[in-house]
């Protein structure tokens, strides 16, 4: 089994790491040892990790096995939509252009901004009184 070949990426978003290792078989999506469906229970969670084939038109050519922690569902999701699409630039180059114009190639990099002193949020200021 050491001479099968395998693709490595990392995809991230918002705090989910995704660890995607692709290797070339019949579609099979294993995300933290259970099936994507058993994984993911909403089906646009589903196919926002999968989009990334159906762009490239390779569904069912590759096999996927990720690893995937932190944040919630979609932020999860998300990362794995990212590692798929840059692993698949390493299996095949010529795949980079259309991942590239879908936008999958790019880092979402949007994050919760932290809560500031004094605030209610992150900027929700407490109720001004003027008396």
């Amino acid at each position: 089994m050491a001479d099968a070949v395998t693709y490595a990426a990392t995809g991230k978003r918002k705090t989910s790491v995704a660890r995607v290792i692709l290797t070339p078989g019949v579609g099979r999506f294993v995300v933290n040892g259970r099936e994507l469906e058993e994984y993911f229970g909403r089906k646009v969670l589903q196919m926002v990790a999968n989009v990334p084939f159906e762009v490239t038109r390779t569904k069912g050519k590759f096999d996927v096995k990720v690893n995937v922690f932190g944040g919630g569902p979609s932020g999860q999701a998300g990362a794995i939509r990212h590692g798929v699409a840059r692993a698949l630039t390493i299996a095949d180059e010529n795949l980079r252009i259309p991942l590239k114009r879908a936008g999958f190639l790019t880092r979402d990099s949007r994050e919760v901004e932290r809560k500031k002193a004094g605030l209610k949020g992150a900027r929700k200021r407490p109720q001004f009184s003027k008396r």
